[in-house]
């Protein structure tokens, strides 16, 4: 590494600690208003407020509540992405849940828009950008989180949506089109070894899946007879499931958790209406398909048992998900100058599902974790333990990525760029998610 690129370096980390007043309330101010998918109104606003107080140049309303700033290099030999979620998850149990909708951030994503923020500061205020040969898109996406499924159906029946994932929509919308690479961390909590940074790594992806059993009322008292009861359709469908489980490979990972979101509507009436939501995960796209043929059959299976009818729609997920080798070196080397070389290590297989996935499907990509919070994702307990590298850490090491990057004629990105071999072009992405889950009517 060059005597230039380190003192470029700590240009942008003396910045960003200079700013950290201000990172740290902006990451617990998220912390303690969450929201959902495609309704991170608050959260989206104060990201804009944000850069324009910077004076960093963004659009908004991009996919609902997204927003992207613009930083410029001296000249474009190639683009960087930085990405936060703006979303939470549903965890009702929460102490900073919302009271009316439930969503917590149990999952660390104010984190991730704290820590773009800071990357954001850190590489505009220090002057860097003035030296480097590309630019930066500072991106806030929101709904990686694939919860209310039923609303987000409603969203793509209107034409305002056309995936479950903001940074499908990001796709979809040629938002990353001129996207050289992109980053995202993701917080995690300790596991059994000492590490603080994992870096590469693979993921399950999934299809969604939103189901609802049609019936017959009738009074459950006095003439059960004379009803078609679509609870029980729906629960022979789900004990259908469970004993598909045995016939799952191992090497597949699948997971399969589905949710009854309606049982009925009056305990004395023959239940109707019964609606169900579930994922179908795995390790590939094949075991994926496979193991989603089987649950169509159950489920279709329980219908047929009682004289039921049942209705299921298939909605893209993610894909599943693997980290750039070359981005993922660069990082390491970074990531090693925050927490020391022995406590960054080989991520592993991971059973959740991300919409960065299919952002690597196209382009060089990487979402590496980092240990900054305690409890259990996506529960009552979870919380950022440690602010400082949870919002500072990892802007620094996002940004001193950059700076790799984008120094000296972009060689390194451009490097990258090259030995990178796309699975898709976007429009193979595109049709592949409409035969695989046609689109909704």
């Amino acid at each position: 590494m060059s005597t230039h690129t380190d003192e470029l370096k700590a240009r942008v980390c003396q910045t960003i600690d200079a700013h950290r007043d201000r990172l740290l309330a902006i990451g617990q101010e998220i912390f303690e208003n969450p929201e959902l998918g495609y309704k991170e109104f608050r959260t989206a606003g104060l990201v804009t407020r944000q850069l324009s107080e910077w004076g960093i140049p963004h659009r908004s309303e991009i996919a609902v509540t997204g927003v992207i700033g613009h930083l410029a290099g001296r000249r474009r030999q190639g683009t960087v992405a930085i990405l936060g979620e703006l979303d939470s998850v549903l965890c009702a149990g929460h102490p900073q849940a919302n009271p009316e909708s439930g969503a917590a951030h149990a999952c660390g994503h104010n984190a991730q828009i704290a820590a773009m923020l800071g990357a954001a500061i850190g590489l505009a205020a220090s002057g860097v950008m003035s030296e480097l040969d590309g630019d930066v898109e500072l991106m806030a996406i929101p709904a990686e989180e694939p919860v209310e499924i039923e609303f987000r159906r409603r969203l793509m029946q209107e034409g305002r949506i056309r995936f479950l994932g903001g940074k499908q929509e990001f796709i979809a919308r040629g938002e990353l089109d001129h996207v050289d690479a992109a980053m995202l961390i993701h917080l995690a909590t300790p596991g059994d070894d000492d590490r603080l940074v994992a870096v590469g790594g693979t993921g399950n992806g999934f299809v969604a899946k939103f189901i609802r059993y049609v019936g017959r009322e009738a009074h459950a008292g006095g003439a059960p007879h004379m009803g078609i009861n679509a609870l029980n359709a729906a629960t022979l469908g789900l004990m259908g499931i469970h004993a598909q489980r045995e016939t799952f490979k191992d090497e597949d990972n699948i997971r399969v958790h589905p949710i009854i979101t309606r049982g009925g509507d009056l305990v004395n009436i023959v239940p109707a209406d019964v609606r169900l939501e579930t994922y179908v995960r795995g390790r590939t796209m094949e075991a994926i398909a496979d193991a989603s043929a089987k649950v169509n059959r159950a489920l279709e299976a329980g219908a047929m048992a009682v004289g039921a009818t049942v209705e299921i729609d298939e909605i893209p997920g993610f894909l599943p998900l693997f980290n750039d080798p070359g981005l993922s070196e660069v990082f390491r080397a970074n990531a090693a100058a925050i927490v020391g070389a022995d406590r960054v290590a080989d991520g592993g297989h991971g059973g959740g599902s991300t919409d960065m996935a299919d952002v690597a499907h196209l382009l060089p990509a990487i979402h590496p974790s980092l240990v900054a919070a305690r409890g259990r994702g996506h529960s009552e307990d979870y919380q950022v333990s440690d602010p400082d590298l949870a919002y500072l850490g990892a802007a620094k090491m996002m940004a001193m990525t950059v700076v790799d990057l984008l120094v000296d004629d972009a060689a390194r990105l451009r490097q990258i760029k090259a030995d990178f071999r796309p699975r898709y072009t976007k429009e193979e992405y595109l049709a592949m998610w409409d035969k695989l889950c046609p689109p909704l009517a």
